[in-house]
């Protein structure tokens, strides 16, 4: 999976410090070298903890995968397949849970239209 080319160098740090030189090493561990579980993760990350130190408890995991794939769809061009494939879904009803209207997306589309239409944009007014 491409990520923002700003979390490389916080991925290399993680990497350097807590991850073995194997290939086959994990990248995310528990305490013990362990792969992590579900059942286990937020004990282990102290995760009803932290989210209430910055403010947002209550706030799910799943909810970070919510956010990074809703930010994925408002990328101009992005197709409901290319979120599909980012996301490991095999239904565009599940790649269409994060597809939210925006307020400039309106304004955008009916930008663009005049150039789709072979007018130009200063005489679409």
């Amino acid at each position: 999976m491409a990520f923002p080319p700003a979390l490389v160098p916080l991925f290399r740090d993680h990497l350097a410090q807590f991850v073995g030189p194997e290939p086959t090493a994990l990248v995310f561990t528990g305490p013990t070298g362990a792969m992590l579980r579900r059942s286990n993760f937020g004990t282990l990350v102290r995760w009803t903890e932290v989210v209430a130190a910055i403010g947002v408890s209550g706030l799910h995991f799943h909810d970070l995968r919510h956010t990074g794939n809703s930010f994925a769809a408002k990328v101009p061009g992005t197709t409901i397949r290319e979120l599909m494939s980012r996301m490991g879904h095999d239904s565009t009803r599940a790649a269409m849970i994060y597809m939210h209207s925006s307020p400039g997306a309106d304004r955008a589309i009916a930008d663009a239209l005049p150039v789709e239409f072979g007018e130009d944009e200063e005489d679409a007014g």
